[in-house]
């Protein structure tokens, strides 16, 4: 009887798995079994593809055993994207198109029951671990995911519109139906389409006064670092963070295309954002599952979703202490692995934190606009929300102070966005051509070659180390942003003063 094999690639992570679809068609009481470790939604494709191919014009043999199995059968398999792999598996092995010349091909879509084709998630993932296998294989899919898949150079993209479009590929000549070229569009090669990169509409220039938060925004962009707002209600905490993605430099080619991958895994992925550096906002409700990623199948959380990117969180003291715990590993290593019992999968997590939260429960201690309501117990235990290993993991710490109204009315318009970004990638340019690596990410031997302190800025930074009690790591990363603010100024060594501004920025929060 007939057997047909047709290629197709499964989701876990970034990865992208091959996964052979085989079909068997025998002689005996007709059934339609389906076997690898398959899904819910994977099983349902049974009705789909049924009803897709009777729909399309095509023949389904109502009167064999099938068989379809999905191998590797250890393999978890989720989502719709298996039902257009089987049905032309179907055909194939029923002799109603050659089974030979699917070899070079890879199969995903979902069927609806007309046999029209709608779009999957993790497109443009796949075309990118694709691209990273170096496999040379073309890749066949609905045609919003097949403009989604190409924008990753290299892969050769085909998109269709009807399960027709690809069967007609694949008949032979003499059997194509007289109407062969009416759906001849349907099928066609997607080329990668010219995408303009579109400018933030939030401005810096919009903040009024807040020097000291604008200039630590400004050195978090240049050298990758997390800043940690505080401040009362109302002085701009939210505003100044909503416009730090436009000081960041330029994504790279590679940058963009694993930060648009991550998104595609979960729908979205769009392309007028390609390019963009993203800005994720969950709210304080998240859980840990949420913001580093989890689930099963194991999908990416927020701090992927800011991947080369900013994550905002907002009020962080109100966050769930477990959620905030769960960041501190993927803040060090600038990614997360998720582990189930049957499966595991790693996500790029490369973030910059940016976090806001309030002095105190009122919000005002230390305000100069409204009274403090609070008691100095109140305020500690408010603050003692944040960890000090989360803490100690912020390199920035900046107070943005309520300004008077008469302060804010004065105030003289400041610098735009964009010139900030000039300086931010001047300075992220010498960071890269000195050492290959933002500062923020520099570790061991490699932060002790490319510091450069001279003398006297090594031992007020001892001293102060010393008076403050920081830890070993609060010091390094002290000393990385004297690093970052050293190549602002466009200094080779780092000073004195590069170092006191630095310090600035590693106090506790109630010594506010």
């Amino acid at each position: 009887m007939g057997l047909a094999l047709v290629q197709s690639r499964a989701l876990l992570g970034l990865a992208a798995p091959s996964v052979t679809v085989e079909v068997h068609l025998a002689n005996g009481l007709p059934s339609f079994t389906l076997v690898g470790l398959a899904d819910i939604e994977v099983k349902e494709a049974r009705e789909r593809v049924r009803a897709a191919i009777v729909n399309a014009g095509l023949e389904f043999p109502n009167n064999k055993r099938i068989t379809v199995n999905l191998a590797p059968a250890d393999l978890p398999k989720d989502s719709g994207r298996f039902d257009l792999p089987i049905a032309l598996g179907i055909l194939a092995a029923s002799g109603q198109i050659e089974a030979s010349k699917l070899a070079d091909y890879e199969f995903a879509g979902e069927l609806s029951l007309t046999g029209a084709l709608r779009p999957v998630r993790g497109a443009l993932a796949t075309a990118l671990a694709l691209q990273r296998l170096q496999q040379n294989v073309r890749l066949v899919l609905p045609l919003e995911s097949a403009q989604e898949a190409a924008f990753v150079p290299s892969i050769e993209v085909f998109s269709a519109q009807h399960l027709l479009d690809v069967a007609k590929q694949f008949m032979a000549c003499d059997a194509l139906p007289l109407d062969a070229d009416d759906t001849s569009q349907g099928w066609q090669q997607v080329m990668p389409r010219p995408v303009v990169v579109k400018t933030s509409v939030l401005d810096l220039r919009e903040v009024r006064g807040q020097m000291q938060a604008k200039r630590a925004l400004e050195i978090a962009a240049a050298g990758s670092h997390g800043v940690l707002m505080i401040g009362p209600p109302g002085s701009g905490k939210s505003m100044l963070a909503q416009r730090f993605s436009a000081l960041l430099p330029s994504m790279t080619d590679e940058e963009a295309l694993e930060a648009a991958a991550i998104a595609s895994l979960s729908g979205r992925f769009a392309p007028e954002l390609w390019r963009q550096r993203p800005f994720a906002s969950p709210h304080h409700t998240a859980s840990s599952v949420a913001l580093v990623g989890g689930g099963s199948p194991p999908k990416p959380g927020e701090i992927s979703y800011a991947h080369c990117g900013a994550l905002f969180l907002d009020e962080l003291p109100e966050f769930a202490r477990s959620a905030l715990e769960a960041l501190r590993e993927p803040l060090e290593t600038g990614h997360i692995t998720v582990v189930r019992a049957a499966q595991r999968a790693e996500f790029p997590a490369r973030f910059q934190l940016i976090a806001a939260m309030n002095p105190c429960p009122c919000g005002y201690w230390g305000s100069r606009v409204r009274t403090c309501r609070c008691t100095p117990d109140q305020v500690s235990r408010y603050q003692a929300r944040i960890s000090g290993p989360l803490l100690d993991r912020i390199d920035l710490h900046v107070e943005v102070a309520a300004l008077p109204p008469q302060e804010l009315l004065a105030a003289p318009e400041a610098e735009s966005s964009a010139a900030v970004q000039q300086r931010v990638s001047a300075a992220r340019d010498k960071a890269m051509q000195r050492q290959g690596t933002p500062n923020h990410q520099l570790h061991g031997a490699q932060l002790d070659a490319h510091l450069q302190l001279e003398p006297q800025a090594l031992a007020f930074a001892h001293k102060a180390a010393e008076k403050l009690g920081w830890s070993a790591r609060g010091t390094h990363r002290a000393l990385k942003v004297a690093r970052t603010i050293a190549d602002l100024a466009n200094s080779d060594a780092i000073s004195h003063t590069h170092v006191a501004e630095a310090l600035q920025y590693r106090r506790a929060l109630m010594q506010q």
